[in-house]
């Protein structure tokens, strides 16, 4: 191999300094995207509601919908979007009986509070940052 085409990173992985960049999008299904953009505390207390009584912090986060909070679902309007967390919300506590809900409220609202990071990490970035 020639030497100037190819080059080592850190891990030892060899990599093109002609490549291509490769960018991969996650695709949400309606109930992940409808998940709310909130303010860091807001999320956390989310979480700490969904951790204890599950869905009661998605029930919460649908009300922030409501208020303005931005979500990945642009298109859709927002009592449609609201509605969604609603029966995300629903689905939660009717299978935390088989404890499925409880783990997915969990994780729900650890969502959130990935989704709350994510956002104030945009706020204060500048746009040479992203």
């Amino acid at each position: 191999m020639d030497q100037k085409d190819t080059e080592m990173n850190e891990k030892g992985v060899s990599s093109s300094t002609s490549g291509v960049v490769v960018q991969v999008r996650e695709k949400k299904g309606a109930l992940r995207a409808a998940i709310p953009y909130m303010p860091f505390p807001v999320a956390v207390i989310c979480l700490f509601l969904n951790t204890f009584v599950p869905g009661l912090g998605t029930f919460v986060s649908a009300f922030t919908v409501l208020c303005g909070a931005r979500t990945d679902l642009p298109d859709r309007h927002m009592c449609c979007v609201f509605w969604l967390n609603i029966a995300a919300a629903f689905i939660q506590i009717i299978t935390a009986i088989v404890m499925v809900g409880w783990i997915m409220s969990i994780f729900w609202g650890m969502d959130m509070v990935i989704l709350a990071i994510s956002e104030g990490y945009r706020e204060q970035a500048t746009p040479q940052q992203l």
